[in-house]
């Protein structure tokens, strides 16, 4: 997952509030750290997408795959 991606995930999931929890949301599943620590300190994006879902109770089948464009026609 790129940045990128995580970026659109977490607008697409979360909507306008998806900024303040990448900041300020302390994630266990990212050792205790907010999204934008772990991100700082090299954590891969996948992974701490998948803890800031599992802190956010998003339902697995919204937590993979997404953040990626659609393949163009």
């Amino acid at each position: 997952m790129r940045r990128s991606e995580f970026d659109r995930a977490v607008r697409d999931e979360f909507g306008p509030r998806g900024a303040y929890l990448v900041d300020d949301l302390v994630l266990a599943g990212a050792g205790d750290r907010t999204a934008a620590q772990a991100l700082a300190a090299g954590e891969s994006t996948r992974d701490v997408w998948l803890a800031l879902c599992a802190e956010m109770d998003v339902p697995p089948n919204r937590r993979y795959g997404v953040g990626r464009l659609e393949p163009r026609r």
